[in-house]
């Protein structure tokens, strides 16, 4: 397991509410799978551990 240190830039929309982001690294979305054209993934959190999991989404082909 790879570990990096990373900020989280903060700022306000057109409405004034908050919004932030984070930086990954290219390499790790790479190896993911997750391309330009290919990039929808899911976001869970667990309370439980204050962990945030980002997993590439399984597209289902019906043909």
């Amino acid at each position: 397991m790879e570990k990096r240190e990373a900020k989280i830039l903060w700022s306000k929309s057109g409405k004034g509410s908050d919004t932030t982001r984070i930086t990954l690294p290219v390499a790790w979305i790479r190896k993911m799978g997750i391309t330009t054209d290919l990039r929808e993934v899911e976001i869970l959190f667990d309370e439980n551990t204050n962990k945030i999991i980002i997993q590439k989404t399984e597209i289902e082909t019906n043909q």
